[in-house]
């Protein structure tokens, strides 16, 4: 996210010009005040942001669209991560949010990248990745052989994390200030607690899945109590990618929650998410759809609604079976998540 933008440069100029015309195209919507969660370190985190990770990850014009629109009817929040190949898109549209004058200064936006487990450790490497961030994560608790970080995983480059030095590697990070906080990706709350055992800057947040078929109640609760934030992703249940489910899009009961309230079923979803006093990061790279997602603060789901959804038969998605070897740190789903499945 290095990307300079040179007023007087003729590629950046044609570059502005064609965002001008890319924003007048987009149709007015009032500009949505997001709220914003709070952790016990006191930092914040918008309440709603902007998922960038489409499958196959490949950087595309679409992309860059995306997170354009979303900067020009409201969203703070960034979400990105080496491996979607969507950092350097990010870069370039904040850069033409600035020009274009949709936000006064980067300081306005919430950037949250991650750090894959292809870094056995966190090393200067890492730096670009670190710099512009708000909130900085582990995505996934287990370590790839240096060097290595092949999709789909390779079995035999699986390494166990040591926790405590790779936190302790964040924690530097953010006492030389390269982030605001850090935090953790798709962990249980065992590891969450073997963390804690060693760590001086507890996690400001965790980010996991959740969704109305997927509601991490126990994870949520213990996050509560540590007063780590919750971030939910595939909060519609991510869809024809790998770690999808269309079970959320084709539920009845959400279909006929958002007949009944004149909703989009992806609304009752992101209303619930809120409603669970966690942040979420919704991915669409279409921007009615984008608008529409922003649609979920001056309304609630009745109590009778709510029961319903509680209903709802739970199963994870995300298995993350690809982290699963006989000869690696994991030898079943069951030891990745902890019993958490």
């Amino acid at each position: 996210m290095d990307h300079l933008h040179n007023p007087k440069c003729g590629s950046c100029m044609e570059i502005s010009r064609k965002w001008r015309t890319y924003i007048s195209n987009i149709p007015e919507l009032a500009l949505t005040i997001v709220p914003s969660s709070i952790a016990s370190d006191k930092s914040s985190i918008p309440v709603l942001g902007l998922g960038t990770a489409a499958y196959p990850f490949v950087a595309s014009e679409a992309a860059k669209e995306a997170i354009l629109t979303a900067i020009q009817v409201g969203y703070r929040h960034f979400d990105t991560a080496a491996v979607y190949q969507t950092e350097q898109l990010l870069g370039e549209a904040i850069a033409e949010a600035l020009s274009l004058e949709l936000v006064k200064s980067r300081d306005e936006l919430f950037l949250l990248p991650s750090f894959g487990a292809r870094m056995h450790t966190i090393t200067l490497s890492c730096l670009p990745f670190i710099k512009h961030s708000n909130l900085y994560l582990i995505h996934w608790p287990v370590s790839f052989e240096p060097g290595s970080y092949d999709m789909p995983v390779k079995k035999e480059d699986l390494l166990p994390m040591d926790f405590k030095s790779v936190w302790e590697a964040m924690e530097e990070c953010q006492k030389l200030g390269l982030t605001k906080a850090i935090g953790v990706s798709n962990f249980s709350c065992k590891k969450i607690e073997i963390l804690l055992s060693t760590a001086i800057i507890p996690p400001a947040v965790n980010q996991v899945e959740m969704n109305p078929l997927w509601q991490q109640k126990k994870l949520k609760e213990f996050c509560e109590r540590k007063g780590i934030i919750i971030t939910a992703y595939s909060p519609l249940g991510a869809k024809a990618t790998p770690w999808g489910t269309n079970g959320v899009m084709e539920c009845e009961t959400l279909k006929q929650i958002a007949e009944t309230k004149r909703k989009t079923l992806a609304q009752v979803c992101l209303r619930w998410a809120y409603e669970q006093g966690v942040s979420v990061v919704v991915k669409s790279f279409n921007k009615e759809r984008i608008k529409e997602n922003m649609d979920i603060f001056e309304w609630e789901l009745q109590p009778e609604e709510v029961d319903k959804i509680n209903q709802i038969p739970q199963k994870r998605a995300c298995q993350a079976s690809d982290f699963v070897s006989d000869n690696g740190p994991f030898k079943s789903l069951e030891e990745f998540w902890d019993g958490e499945i």
